[in-house]
């Protein structure tokens, strides 16, 4: 006991040494690691913001054309679907009037 007690008193300064070496680097690469996150969620976040902005302008271009009194969706959508039930059946006025009238 006294001999590993011996052979321990002379190298426990070196492995002190070792030891603070090796937590102050360990300091440093997590510092990196944590600036390296904070960067790359801060160029997230300007991106989520760009996109936002984007289509808080695609919102409000929306509602000005829906909401403009001359623009009357309901109406068009209606005719829209007249049109195609008018294209489905066959119905309607034929192009050629001249020459059914003449038969």
């Amino acid at each position: 006991m006294q001999q590993i007690l011996a052979l321990m008193i002379p190298l426990a300064p070196f492995l002190m040494v070792v030891a603070i070496v090796w937590m102050k680097n360990q300091r440093r690469l997590e510092e990196k690691r944590l600036d390296a996150a904070a960067n790359h969620s801060a160029e997230a976040a300007a991106r989520h913001a760009t996109q936002v902005a984007e289509l808080e302008n695609r919102v409000r271009v929306l509602e000005r054309i829906v909401t403009d009194k001359g623009y009357d969706v309901a109406s068009q959508i209606e005719a829209l679907r007249d049109q195609q039930r008018v294209d489905e059946q066959g119905t309607g006025t034929p192009l050629d009037i001249r020459n059914r009238e003449k038969a």
